[in-house]
This record gives structure tokens, C-alpha cells and sequence, in this order.
């Protein structure tokens, strides 16, 4: 099992706590990315959203790329998974952002392919936002170009979305980044599952988590090809006594539907197709984090972690508040004792 984590450049991932002592600076994330090396970390996903969708859309937040890019130069064993949204980039200019950062970090970089879901956004940043399968669509001819140039010269490309013209592209990636994608529609796992190379998830249990692995399974087998990664989103509470874990969660989710972020969050619904209803407790961290369980006593969690291995999960994406800190005693706890 390895064990990732949602690099904080909202400045936390509570909606109801203003300030988490997690600073929307360079310095917190280098702090960050460089200590949990030594903690244990395999990965970290870097999320792409030009405005703050936890903390309000008026407050801070990094972006994604030139974020990625610094980290690959200041760490040396981390996976640096980065967020890209087919509907901001230009698929070839991205395949040469992504190859220079290989170039940083061999072998470091991979992509976590999102087709978008924020209306608002993308018109405050002067890009058409389209409909849900058409996003799927040009997510399709997206990859086509990006996987195509990071393999061969002179490669041309005629689609509805995207035209290359006899694209070179030197120097090449050593290895083409590896690809991540998510989703719950129809379109998005059936394009996942033939386009991609690792299925990252929202949090559930590890029943709900097993019947999506077998789906996907299925469908790489029926497509002829390899078997996939898998990944769970989770948020982390780990204490000694169960009375502990109660308030702290007790803490996190007083959440009300006056909070700063909650109108982004009804577009999130609007703009996505999930398999079931998200309730304001769910909302309170982000990704569903909460339902993947991972609240409880070291020994509890321990548990946890190995129902979700027996099911197929290949790796956790996990978030925790003030995230310094709380990333740590979970290693102290958890990582290190299974290692």
C-alpha cells in the first residue's frame, strides 16, 4: 500500500474553520513535500483550480503547474501527481510542460486528468465551459495528442477539438508520465478505463470502493489491455481513545450552508454526475473524504487500511488538518507501523 496526499494550496480542506495554519504559500508546500519524504510519502496530487473552491472564491489559492514544477526541484523521491483540465491547455504545449518536468524529475511526474466541473470559473477565466459527455469527448482527443507527441515526431492530428500539424517535440520525457483519471458517469469509465492508466476515486467504504475496482477491471479486460492503478480519496483523524476521534470529528463537521465555499460546492453537484447523494456532513472535507473511514484509533485505522488492500486499492490520497502536523502522527501511527 502506498500512501499519497492532497498537497493543501486552498489553505486547508475545512469548510467550516477560516484559518488551519496551513499558510496558501510556497513556503508551507516545500515544507510540506520535502518533510513527507521522510515521513513516508509516496505521492502527492497537486489539484488545478484557478479559484478557491473550500475556503471562497475570493481567497487564495496556488496554481497547479508552476507549483509542480518547483516541487519536482526541490525533492527527490516523491511521485508529484498534478492536476491538468483538458478545457485550460492546449494538449501539445501541455505534453511539453510535462516532458521538461520529467526532465527535473525523471520518472516523478504523472498526470491526474480532470474534465472539469466548475461553470463559473471557467468564464471568469474567459474559456467555454461545455456539457458533460462533450467534456468527456474532448478529454477523449486531449490524450489522443498528448500520449501521441510524447512518442513520435511528425505527428499530426485532425479531430473535432484539437489539430496538430507535424508536431515535434524534443527532448522527449524519459518515461511517459503516468495517467490518472476520475469519475463516476458513464462517459468518464468508459473513457478512464480505455484511455487511462490508474482510477482515482471520491471516499467510500471498501464494499463500495471493490464493486467500482471489479467494474473497472472488467472493462480493462474485455479492452484488452493492462490492469490499472487504483486510488482512494481519505481524510485522516487518528488519536489515541475513541473519545478523542469523537471531537475532533465533532469539530470538523459543524458546517452550515452559509459557509464561504458551499454555492461552489451546489455547482460541483451540477456540473457532475455521481453514483449517489452527497449529504452537508459529506461536504464538510472535501472529496468525500470522510465515508473512506479513516477516523479512529491506530489499530483501528491499521484495520481500515487492510479491508480497503483486500479489495484492490492501490494507494490513499489523503488530506488531515493542520496538515503538518496531522501527517506526521499518522506516519508515526500508521505508515511506519506497517512499513
Amino acid at each position: 500500500m502506498k500512501f499519497g496526499y492532497w498537497m493543501p494550496i486552498f489553505g486547508g480542506w475545512l469548510r467550516n474553520v477560516e484559518d488551519e495554519q496551513m499558510p496558501t504559500d510556497w513556503s508551507y508546500v516545500k515544507q510540506l513535500a520535502q518533510r513527507s519524504e521522510a515521513w513516508g510519502y509516496d505521492l502527492t496530487l497537486i489539484a488545478e483550480l484557478y479559484l478557491n473552491d473550500i475556503k471562497g472564491t475570493e481567497a487564495p489559492s496556488l496554481e497547479a503547474w508552476s507549483t509542480a514544477a518547483a516541487l519536482a526541484a526541490v525533492t527527490e523521491q516523491l511521485e508529484i501527481m498534478v492536476a491538468v483540465r483538458p478545457t485550460f491547455h492546449n494538449p501539445a504545449l501541455l505534453a511539453k510542460q510535462a516532458a521538461n518536468i520529467d526532465l527535473i524529475a525523471p520518472g516523478r511526474l504523472s498526470l491526474n486528468v480532470v474534465s472539469s466541473w466548475w461553470r463559473d470559473e471557467a468564464t471568469k477565466y474567459g474559456l467555454h465551459f461545455e456539457q458533460h459527455d462533450d467534456r468527456y469527448a474532448r478529454t477523449k482527443e486531449w490524450l489522443d495528442v498528448v500520449t501521441n507527441v510524447w512518442k513520435q515526431d511528425h505527428f499530426s492530428y485532425q479531430g473535432k477539438y484539437y489539430q496538430v500539424a507535424d508536431n515535434i517535440l524534443q527532448p522527449k520525457p524519459a518515461k511517459a508520465p503516468f495517467l490518472y483519471a476520475g469519475g463516476e458517469s458513464e462517459a468518464a469509465k468508459d473513457l478512464i478505463s480505455s484511455q487511462c492508466d490508474g482510477y482515482v476515486m471520491h471516499g467510500d467504504s471498501p464494499e463500495q470502493i471493490g464493486a467500482r475496482i471489479a467494474d473497472m477491471r472488467r472493462r480493462r479486460e474485455q479492452k484488452g489491455l493492462p490492469p490499472m492503478k487504483f486510488g482512494v480519496a481519505g481524510y485522516t483523524v487518528v488519536r489515541e481513545t475513541e473519545q478523542a476521534v469523537k471531537k475532533e470529528l465533532d469539530r470538523i463537521t459543524n458546517v452550515q450552508a452559509s459557509a464561504s465555499g458551499y454555492g461552489n460546492y451546489q455547482q460541483w453537484l451540477a456540473g457532475t454526475q455521481l453514483e449517489q447523494q452527497v449529504s452537508l456532513q459529506d461536504y464538510s472535507v472535501s472529496n468525500r473524504g470522510l465515508r473512506t473511514g479513516l477516523t479512529g484509533t491506530p489499530a483501528q485505522l491499521q484495520d481500515r487500511i487492510g479491508a480497503f488492500e483486500q479489495v484492490g486499492v492501490d494507494f490513499f490520497l489523503l488530506q488531515a488538518s493542520p496538515q503538518l502536523e496531522e501527517m506526521e502522527r499518522f506516519s508515526e501511527s500508521v505508515i511506519q507501523v506497517l512499513a
